[in-house]
């Protein structure tokens, strides 16, 4: 099975980016799963307890869409250490991963996430996004980059799935 990880830090588009790309698949008839990892495994547990669960109800998703004859998954996801690259590998055994690492300016991730995470941890998340850019572009995982800021949804989707050739 073929899989696109789409990372990056928070604010950078990987949801939207995600949504787009599958969008643009299903378009052309083309039978893919989407998965955004954030989706099926928030729980309130302490962090390691949440990422086993985040990492098993993965692999319960990967086996589904595999008896279902899926070739290709989508999946979003900020994958910040060789750890949870390996980790993501052992919930999909057989899975080809490619790794692509979406980027676009500070400022335009903060101001994303002023819009979309208006409540209590706003500042939190907006200081994040700095934090963990830096921590991705340090780990290096990525196959390629895709600069998403300053142009649409459908051509950074686009250029996604060219890259990685699905189109």
């Amino acid at each position: 099975m073929e899989v696109i990880v789409i990372s990056g830090s928070m604010g950078s588009g990987k949801t939207t980016v995600l949504g787009e790309a599958s969008d643009l698949l299903s378009s052309r008839g083309i039978a893919h799963g989407s998965i955004d990892l954030d989706a099926i495994g928030s729980a309130s547990l302490p962090d390691d307890v949440s990422r086993d669960l985040t990492y098993g109800n993965l692999g319960c998703v990967y086996e589904n869409f595999s008896r279902a004859g899926i070739a290709r998954i989508l999946l979003a996801e900020a994958v910040e250490s060789r750890n949870e690259f390996d980790r993501l590998r052992g919930a999909m055994p057989g899975a080809d991963l490619v790794v692509c690492r979406l980027t676009c300016a500070i400022d335009t991730m903060q101001s994303r996430l002023r819009l979309r995470e208006p409540g209590l941890l706003q500042e939190q998340f907006v200081a994040r996004a700095r934090v963990l850019d830096e921590i991705l572009a340090g780990a290096g995982l990525e196959a390629f980059t895709i600069v998403n800021d300053r142009r649409s949804i459908t051509d950074v989707a686009r250029e996604l799935l060219l890259r990685a050739g699905w189109l």
